[in-house]
């Protein structure tokens, strides 16, 4: 078995591009009722996963750093990389990584990155469906 077996294709799922402003990326989240999603580039290229948590802290901020809010319309002004995206959580892991190493990752977040030899975002692996298949496997029929 390999990480392609639990991987949904990004054409499934929801994801923002860099360049989206921070008011898209908060409709889009908010369509969505995903609390986290992969962010991708122009090219396709993994850059970042964004949460609620970093657009609210953002706008609690607002600019130069100071404690306010800000409001809706101001945010088409900022795009996602005015954020200041963790690049370093949520690290993508390539489609020919073992499935131990995808399994040791979900153990860390919600969702696993997954992309291809040359970087290129091609979807997510839910720690939800690794349980699920290992559970309908191993558990289900000794029931």
């Amino acid at each position: 078995m390999n990480i392609a077996f639990f991987t949904r294709p990004k054409q499934e799922i929801t994801y923002l591009y860099s360049d989206f402003t921070v008011r898209q990326a908060l409709e889009k989240m908010h369509n969505s009722s995903y609390t986290a999603v992969p962010v991708v580039d122009r090219e396709g290229h993994y850059i970042a996963t964004v949460t609620e948590g970093d657009l609210l802290w953002f706008i609690v901020k607002g600019e130069g750093g100071e404690p306010h809010t800000m409001a809706i319309e101001s945010l088409e002004q900022f795009k996602l990389t005015d954020v200041g995206l963790n690049e370093h959580r949520n690290q993508p892991i390539s489609i020919s990584s073992s499935i131990e190493d995808l399994i040791i990752r979900s153990m860390e977040t919600n969702f696993v990155p997954i992309v291809d030899d040359r970087g290129i975002f091609i979807g997510i692996v839910t720690r939800r469906s690794i349980i699920k298949h290992y559970y309908e496997k191993n558990i289900l029929p000794h029931e």
